[in-house]
């Protein structure tokens, strides 16, 4: 069975970087689309970044735009999302997402399997 766990999280400043990290297993990557997710404390979860099968096609949220990228290795079955610049309000939990049955997909709606989630907290 697919799984996926995120790492990377944790605390720093504002203007700091973290790389989070989506390690999927149970399955092969090359056939999952992966989005990035987030939810801050009492908000709606929100897309953050998606990425097709073979990395082609990628999307960003507006107000992570110039500071995030999302990559993949497939050979890792890993995905990556560096976070620069940092800011307060991208204090939430982040969760990676996957989408077996399309090729591209950034809707919530859409992802099959969720990882557990990794805290990242900026300090104001």
């Amino acid at each position: 069975q697919l799984q996926l766990v995120e790492s990377g999280g944790g605390l720093v400043q504002p203007g700091g970087s973290l790389r989070l990290s989506c390690v999927a297993s149970g399955f092969i990557l090359d056939y999952l689309a992966i989005g990035w997710f987030r939810q801050a404390p009492g908000k709606e979860r929100e897309g953050v970044s998606c990425i097709s099968r073979n990395g082609s096609s990628i999307a960003y949220a507006n107000s992570v735009k110039g500071r995030f990228t999302i990559s993949r290795d497939n050979a890792k079955n890993t995905v990556y999302l560096q976070m620069n610049n940092l800011k307060p309000e991208d204090t939430a939990v982040y969760y990676c997402a996957a989408d077996r049955e399309r090729w591209y997909s950034c809707g919530v709606s859409g992802m099959n399997y969720w990882g557990k989630g990794a805290l990242v907290t900026v300090s104001s």
